[in-house]
């Protein structure tokens, strides 16, 4: 079955009792058990229908063994440290998101966890941060917000080499674009909220295991620690999921059309966009990506307001988040990132400069003349 044909037709997506093809909302908190000991369901925070249906398609989708819905990308990835223990060490990339440089610098550390931050695209780098008690090997690819592309498969290689985890957050490509099993990953996160859901209405995060072994201790963890996906949700989330392929399509047309304007502009001192030929990681997006992904960040000429230029837009909304059907722009600097001491932003390269923008799928035009209004008010100025 073909990616486009699995997101209508994968995991459940259908009433078995009923042939409906909506799969319901199940909002039962418990089920009635005929015997004990051999019912499929308890207890909705152990298992719940609506879950599974979306749980099992985003197993489908990225080839993995097993799904699991959180009520959030954070909720997940807490639930993944869970798999390990005090005086634990990891290697994570050093361009992530704030949020989870919060939970690692403000929640983990407390635990006795330790992290050290390398450029996971250099590979010398990585291996000489392993130590003794590295468990994991944490990263984005492409990073937030610097769009940072690391060869995956090579991770993957020094992470089975050393026998270590391999984690990947997936968010800004999802599966349509990028399938890390294919290079050897352990789990594959999403922050769900984003290009899954695609319409700014669900707060979701999805961990896929790699094997059996992988998938029952997380199922543990998710019932024991109970950061659980609402059955609403997770039915919002599944339909948001099947029309991924066309909004995606939508996304990359729109996104390249940005690019090659922005590389037009005068006030604009650097492009980060892993389509840009120039871009150092340029090669390896294109290995392992289907298509460069919708989002693009850049930074205004030195010295200029990045909220002055946001101000002046009205199409493109100034929001968090990302990957919705509207176009959306931050200050990376100010808002998604704002928890980084400013001394490790700009030492990993945010500046107050850079501008973020999820490219949505409104008419193109309308985007680029929304944008020529931000130019031009700079400009004016």
């Amino acid at each position: 079955m073909e990616f486009n044909t699995k997101l209508i037709h994968g995991g459940t997506s259908m009433d078995e009792t009923t042939g409906g093809m909506s799969v319901p909302i199940h909002m039962a908190t418990t089920f009635q058990q005929e015997k004990i000991g051999e019912n499929k369901y308890d207890y909705s925070r152990s298992g719940n229908p609506t879950r599974e249906a979306v749980e099992s398609l985003i197993a489908d989708l990225e080839g993995g063994k097993e799904g699991l819905a959180f009520a959030s990308g954070s909720a997940a990835i807490q639930t993944i440290f869970a798999l390990f223990s005090a005086g634990d060490h990891f290697v994570v990339g050093n361009d992530v998101y704030g949020g989870t440089f919060r939970l690692i610098d403000g929640v983990l550390k407390r635990f006795g966890m330790t992290f050290t931050a390398v450029d996971t695209r250099d590979l010398a780098a990585v291996k000489q941060a392993i130590k003794p008690n590295t468990k994991a090997i944490y990263l984005e690819t492409p990073t937030n917000p610097l769009l940072h592309v690391t060869d995956i498969q090579a991770v993957a290689d020094i992470a089975r080499s050393h026998q270590l985890l391999s984690i990947i957050d997936s968010t800004f490509s999802s599966p349509y674009i990028q399938r890390p099993f294919e290079f050897g990953v352990d789990l594959v996160i999403h922050s769900a909220s984003k290009y899954l859901g695609g319409h700014s209405d669900v707060i979701a995060g999805l961990v896929v295991a790699k094997d059996e072994k992988l998938a029952s201790e997380l199922r543990y963890l998710q019932n024991a620690i109970g950061g659980i996906l609402s059955p609403h949700g997770s039915w919002l989330l599944q339909r948001g999921m099947k029309t991924l392929g066309l909004r995606m399509r939508a996304h990359l047309q729109n996104a390249e059309a940005v690019f090659n304007y922005l590389a037009k502009q005068p006030l604009v001192s650097k492009i980060y966009y892993p389509g840009d030929p120039e871009n150092a990681d340029f090669a390896t997006a294109k290995k392992q990506m289907n298509g460069f992904g919708a989002m693009i960040s850049f930074e205004l000429q030195e010295g200029l307001d990045p909220e002055e230029f946001v101000g002046q837009l009205q199409v493109i909304t100034l929001a968090e988040s990302l990957g919705a059907v509207e176009s959306l722009i931050e200050i990376p600097a100010s808002m998604t990132h704002g928890s980084i001491p400013k001394e490790i932003r700009l030492a990993n390269g945010i500046k107050d400069e850079l501008i973020r923008l999820s490219v949505g799928v409104e008419d193109q035009d309308d985007i680029l003349a929304d944008l020529a209004q931000g130019f031009n008010y700079l400009k004016g100025n």
